[in-house]
């Protein structure tokens, strides 16, 4: 017999890509959920901020549709994104568990906005369902933080130590923006904290692109982030050599 629960939580959902590559290991059943707490202002998904209902799905009618493409997903499993899919925690602690159940593995894709220590009991309930976190690092400087996401950095580092003294398997991701988060200084503050983490088992560099643009302008939004150029291959190694040589994880 079904937990009744299960069934009458909604989730909130943006959109769902059937056969992602990038985000976790294999390929997986994405699912993007409504509604951000930050105000990133590189956003690629800015339709995705708002908390308005979008497409209200249950959890028994996601684990159904991902049943779906089952065979397709050997080495794979599901990734909750967003937006921010801690904004929609008791939905995800039950999506993460019924998968579990069956034997699923588990991503989180995160930048932990929503993390309070007043909400530890929650935050423990859905790492004990989760399999591997992707936690997005904006800006390593907290006023700089402020600057670009429109909030603090400071509960989003209070998570990544706190997934680390879990010893839940992270990867952590890094958008590089040119001539916001690229100087030497801020890569080597970030490096420096990273080093402090005993569970980061990857170190993705995402180099800025400018293609989520269209979305801001078709909803009428200025971007102010116009000006700033796509990085460049030589930048984008010489981020990932600061951030990633002889780092402990790698072989």
């Amino acid at each position: 017999m079904k937990d009744s629960n299960v069934t009458e939580i909604l989730g909130n959902v943006h959109s769902i890509e059937n056969f992602g590559a990038f985000d976790g290991p294999g390929l997986r059943y994405v699912l993007f959920l409504q509604g951000c707490p930050l105000r990133c202002k590189f956003c690629h998904n800015r339709d995705t901020w708002g908390t308005e209902e979008n497409k209200l799905m249950t959890v028994d009618e996601i684990l159904k549709d991902y049943k779906r493409f089952k065979a397709f997903y050997k080495g794979g499993g599901l990734t909750v994104s967003g937006g921010e899919a801690t904004l929609q925690l008791p939905f995800l602690i039950e999506l993460f568990k019924a998968f579990k159940k069956e034997g699923i593995h588990t991503c989180l894709d995160t930048a932990a906005g929503t993390f309070r220590e007043s909400r530890i009991d929650e935050f423990d309930e859905l790492l004990k369902y989760t399999d591997l976190v992707l936690l997005d690092i904006k800006h390593i400087d907290d006023e700089k933080h402020k600057w670009l996401t429109g909030a603090t950095n400071q509960n989003i580092l209070k998570f990544a130590k706190y997934s680390s003294d879990l010893g839940v398997p992270t990867v952590i991701r890094h958008v590089l923006l040119p001539e916001i988060n690229s100087s030497d200084e801020d890569l080597y503050r970030l490096r420096s904290f990273i080093d402090t983490m005993e569970n980061v088992v990857g170190i993705d560099i995402l180099p800025y692109h400018k293609k989520g643009i269209m979305k801001w302008e078709k909803m009428g939004i200025p971007y102010e982030l116009g000006h700033i150029e796509e990085p460049t291959e030589e930048l984008i190694s010489h981020a990932e050599n600061i951030l990633k040589n002889n780092y402990k994880f790698m072989k």
